[in-house]
């Protein structure tokens, strides 16, 4: 005889569907208790929340959490946005300052240039250096001040420190300046404190050599070279460098000026040479070789004869 069996889910069916009517029923009665204003009915639901809501705190730990997820996230955006902006900030800042060094040297060089203590006499234009063709065959560097200014030919320049060159080619509104250490600069020196006098010949390196001294023994690593105004090409006493022994044994000159950084340099306005008009103040005349004779007449009637 076969056995009747029963299916579980005919038995679990109807026991959901009364829970979930149960559940449906307290909320409903919950809401309508919440929704009663009544002293009475306050004090029962004051009741109700102390005895139940304590035990529910660890179904209020993930809300709890996810709401302090929420706030971190947000106040991280807002930190982010504000690193972004002081990093843009720190950018100008940078430029800022990079800005404010260029000029502070710029100025610290004018000033150095206004401190060269100079012949009275010698007046000077300050130009800025636009170019520099510098090579290893020519050494020279290009002025924003030309024959406008009154600039002419063999004038000195100097830095803020010492002799740099000579101008070498005036165009109407900018200028060359051939550098003491081109290959053609050649320039009378005095090497102080022992008077010798020198050739300083530029060779295209920083050491422009010193040549045709008169005793090599007077002269020592250290000694000052200023210009010494043979020939009128450069005013006399103008600063140089100092004389260093080169690696080739021979004795150099390490230049005042900073020829790294040629940025503004001093024209100066040589004297004017009288010009010769007596070329007799230079050549004497020949003595004459005894008295003078005085002239010889013609004869009476020689004319005559020869007619």
């Amino acid at each position: 005889m076969a056995r009747n069996r029963i299916d579980p889910e005919d038995f679990h069916r109807p026991l959901r569907r009364v829970l979930v009517g149960l559940l449906v029923l307290l909320m409903l009665g919950l809401f309508f208790l919440w929704r009663i204003d009544s002293p009475r009915v306050e004090r029962f639901r004051s009741a109700l929340v102390d005895r139940f809501v304590p035990s529910f705190e660890w179904a209020m730990a993930p809300v709890t959490w996810a709401a302090g997820v929420v706030d971190n996230y947000q106040s991280y955006s807002r930190l982010y946005e504000q690193n972004q902006q002081l990093r843009e900030e720190l950018r100008q800042m940078v430029a800022w300052k990079e800005a404010a060094l260029q000029l502070r040297q710029t100025n610290a060089r004018l000033l150095d240039l206004n401190q060269v203590r100079l012949d009275p006499m010698l007046t000077h234009v300050t130009g800025v250096v636009l170019a520099d063709s510098g090579s290893p065959f020519r050494q020279s560097v290009l002025l924003n001040v030309g024959a406008r200014d009154g600039i002419r030919d063999g004038w000195a320049t100097m830095d803020g420190i010492g002799l740099v060159g000579r101008i070498s080619g005036v165009g109407q509104k900018t200028s060359r300046v051939i550098l003491l250490t081109d290959s053609n600069s050649r320039v009378p020196v005095t090497v102080q404190p022992s008077g010798q006098k020198s050739i300083l010949s530029g060779d295209n390196s920083d050491l422009p050599p010193l040549e045709f001294l008169e005793d090599l023994d007077e002269v020592r690593p250290g000694d000052r070279v200023i210009s010494s105004g043979d020939g009128g090409m450069f005013p006399a006493g103008l600063l140089v460098g100092q004389v260093v022994l080169g690696t080739d044994k021979r004795l150099r000159v390490a230049l005042a000026a900073d020829y790294q950084r040629l940025e503004f340099l001093r024209v100066l306005r040589s004297h004017e040479l009288t010009p010769i008009t007596d070329p007799g103040a230079l050549v004497a005349v020949p003595p004459l070789q005894g008295p003078p004779r005085p002239p010889v007449s013609p004869e009476p009637g020689a004319e005559g004869e020869n007619g």
